[in-house]
């Protein structure tokens, strides 16, 4: 990892934690408030120790953009966790062959950059 990619990944992790400190819940209450706050430094500590150890300057680069990504979108709805996505159900295919193929391919690139890391800790 260069120097710069260092600190720009250092800086996205200590702006996630001052987000978490002064973050406020959409209800208002003090409880959902904490369960928030607590999430975002989960999630925050789980993805980066996760991907620790990745050396690959283009993953980086993907890391880096999901991160910016899932920051700006809490930010504007004001919701910690990822937006859900709506993809038509796989039901056309039979479960083999081309066609079956093809609808997994079109669903794996239709994903949103902000919830790639997430199917892998769920």
């Amino acid at each position: 990892m260069t120097p710069v990619t260092r600190q720009e990944v250092l800086g996205l992790y200590r702006k996630i934690f001052r987000i978490a400190k002064n973050w406020q819940s959409a209800s208002g209450q003090i409880e959902e408030t904490i369960k928030e706050k607590q999430y975002i430094r989960s999630e925050a500590r789980t993805l980066f120790r996760k991907n620790k150890n990745v050396t690959d300057a283009e993953m980086i680069k993907q890391c880096i953009e999901e991160c910016e990504a899932r920051i700006e979108i809490g930010l504007h709805y004001n919701i910690p966790y990822p937006r859900p996505i709506h993809l038509p159900p796989m039901g056309l295919a039979s479960k083999q062959g081309r066609a079956f193929r093809h609808q997994e391919k079109l669903r794996k690139f239709s994903k949103p950059i902000y919830l790639k890391s997430h199917d892998d800790i769920s």
